[in-house]
C-alpha cells in the first residue's frame, strides 16, 4: 500500500505544471510565447534566465523527490527508487492539468536519476554536456545520454532491474522526441546558442534548461500573430 500511494503521490508532483505557473506570476502565457513549451527554455524565452533556472530546477525536484522517499521507505529495492521517479516523469509528460498534455520529461528524468543511480546521472550528464557543445543539438544531446545509461548500468553493476527500468525510459524519451528525430533526419532542427534576455520570438529548441535555439529562423508572422514554431523544449522539462 505504501507503494502503491508513493507512486500515485509521485505521478501529482510531476504533473504540476511548474512552467505554466512561474511564467503565469509574471503575467504571461507560456503556451502564447516561443514553441509553447512549459519547459525551462521556453521559460527563459518568456521571462529570462533566471525564471529558467528555477523552473529546471523545480522540474527535477520533481524527480528526485520521489527517489529519495522510495530510498527511505525501500532501501534495499533501488528499482522501486526508479519507478518512484518514473511515475513522476509520466506526470509530467502526462499531466491532468493539462489536459494529460506536458512537456518531455528529461529534467524531471534527471531528477529520478540522481535519486536513484548518482554515478549513472552524472556521467550520462556529462555526456550530454560534451555532445551539445560538440553538435549543438540538445534533443540529439538528450537521446543519446539517456541511451548511454543502460550501458553504464551493465559497466556500473547495477541491479538487473535497474537497467531494464532505464531501458524503458530511453524508449519513453526516444518517443516523446520522435518530431526532435525527423527534424534531425531533414536537417531542420534548431541548434542553440546562450543568451541572458528573453525574447518572444525564438524558435523551439532541443529543450536544455538554458539553451536557446537560434537556427534556423522561422518565417515573420502578422503583427500580433503568434508564430508557428516547431516545437523542441526537451528539459519541460
Amino acid at each position: 500500500m505504501e507503494l502503491v500511494a508513493l507512486l500515485i503521490g509521485a505521478y501529482f508532483l510531476g504533473s504540476v505544471p511548474v512552467g505554466v505557473l512561474v511564467v503565469r506570476a509574471h503575467g504571461k502565457n507560456i503556451f502564447e510565447i516561443g514553441s509553447g513549451n512549459i519547459g525551462a527554455t521556453n521559460v527563459k524565452r518568456a521571462i529570462g534566465t533566471r525564471g529558467a533556472v528555477l523552473v529546471f530546477l523545480l522540474d527535477l525536484l520533481k524527480g528526485l523527490a520521489p527517489a529519495l522517499v522510495a530510498r527511505n521507505l525501500f532501501p534495499e529495492r533501488q528499482e522501486l527508487w526508479m519507478a518512484a521517479g518514473f511515475a513522476a516523469v509520466i506526470g509530467h509528460t502526462f499531466s491532468p492539468f493539462l489536459k494529460f498534455k506536458g512537456g518531455k520529461g528529461v529534467s524531471t528524468a534527471l531528477g529520478m536519476a540522481i535519486g536513484s543511480t548518482p554515478l549513472v546521472a552524472l556521467i550520462a550528464f556529462a555526456l550530454f554536456i560534451v555532445t551539445l557543445q560538440v553538435f549543438r543539438f540538445v534533443s540529439l544531446s538528450s537521446i543519446i545520454a539517456v541511451i548511454s545509461t543502460i550501458p553504464l548500468c551493465l559497466a556500473l553493476n547495477q541491479s538487473p532491474w535497474v537497467s531494464v527500468g532505464y531501458g524503458f525510459l530511453t524508449v519513453y524519451i526516444i518517443f516523446k522526441h520522435r518530431s526532435n528525430i525527423a527534424r534531425l533526419r531533414d536537417g531542420t532542427e534548431s541548434k542553440f546558442s546562450w543568451r541572458s534576455k528573453p525574447t518572444d520570438d525564438d524558435p523551439g529548441d532541443g529543450g536544455q534548461s538554458l539553451a536557446v535555439a537560434v537556427s534556423p529562423k522561422p518565417p515573420s508572422s502578422a503583427p500580433g500573430e503568434r508564430k508557428n514554431l516547431p516545437s523542441g523544449d526537451d528539459l519541460a522539462s
